[in-house]
This record gives structure tokens, sequence and C-alpha cells, in this order.
């Protein structure tokens, strides 16, 4: 008895911090957190640097990425567009990506996608502010990558 009683007494404590946990992400406050990380990635370029695992005296290399847009889908799901090279081309390549949230910090998680003539990509990538940091797994490579989220400037008519 005094077993089913604990049992019961830390299902109503789980029921208790899971209803905490969704009064204090409003829906209002995750729509407005998902419309800016949205704004910031649509039309910006996440420029910084790679790292490779095992290879110390390596120095970093430049990384680039050209984002076209970000958009929310459905649930975690988003859809975000970057621009790669391809050969002699440059070709906008949609991909459904996993964005979760750590508070207000919005973290990227791609887990075993195979994109045909380029490979097999795990990463995790968060973004807080103008920076991100995160790490990258392409087959038998791996590290980290860094940098900042740059946005060009408006034009003034």
């Amino acid at each position: 008895m005094r077993r089913l009683l604990l049992i019961v007494a830390l299902l109503l404590c789980a029921v208790s911090v899971s209803a905490l946990a969704a009064d204090s992400d409003k829906k209002g406050d995750r729509e407005a957190r998902e419309k800016a990380f949205a704004s910031k990635l649509t039309g910006a370029t996440l420029a910084g640097f790679f790292s490779l695992d095992g290879k110390d005296s390596v120095p970093n290399k430049p990384d680039r990425y050209q984002i076209v847009s970000a958009k929310k889908l459905n649930g975690d799901d988003w859809v975000i567009t970057s621009k790669m090279k391809i050969g002699d081309n440059e070709v906008d390549i949609p991909i459904v990506i996993k964005v979760y949230w750590a508070d207000d910090t919005p973290v990227m998680s791609l887990t075993d996608l195979t994109i045909p003539g380029m490979g097999t990509f795990t990463s995790r990538v968060m973004f807080h502010g103008d920076r991100y940091v995160g790490t990258w797994q392409h087959g038998e490579k791996g590290g980290h990558m860094w940098g900042v989220v740059e946005k060009p400037a408006a034009k003034n008519n």
C-alpha cells in the first residue's frame, strides 16, 4: 500500500511539474520566439569556423552557410533552405530539421540525414543572440562549429 501511495504521489508531482512547465511557456511567448528566430535566420549568413576532431595541429577552417529562409512547419519541425554549391552550380536546398527550445534558446537538431551526392549528416547547433555554436558529424569526420549570424544591412531608399 505504501508503494502504491508513493507511485501515486510521484505521478501527481510529475503532472504538476508538467502543468507548471506548460504555463511558463505560454503559446504567445513561444510563437514570438519562433517568429524572431525565423526572421533572424531568413536572409542571413552563418559566418564562422569549424574544427576537425583529432586534428589539434590543424588551424580552424573558415565556414559560411547562406540561409535563404527559415520557416516553422508543425510541432518542432522547421524547413531551413540553404544555398549550397554543388559542382559549379549554386542550389537552394530545403532541409526539414527539428528545432527544440532550451528556455529562450533555439537548438537545431539534425540526425542521420542523407543528402544524395553529399553524404549523411548529424549536427546540433545552438543559437544565442547573434552567435551560434555546435557539433557536426559527416560520415567518419566530425568536430565543432561556431560563429556569428550576419544579416545584410537594410537599404535606405
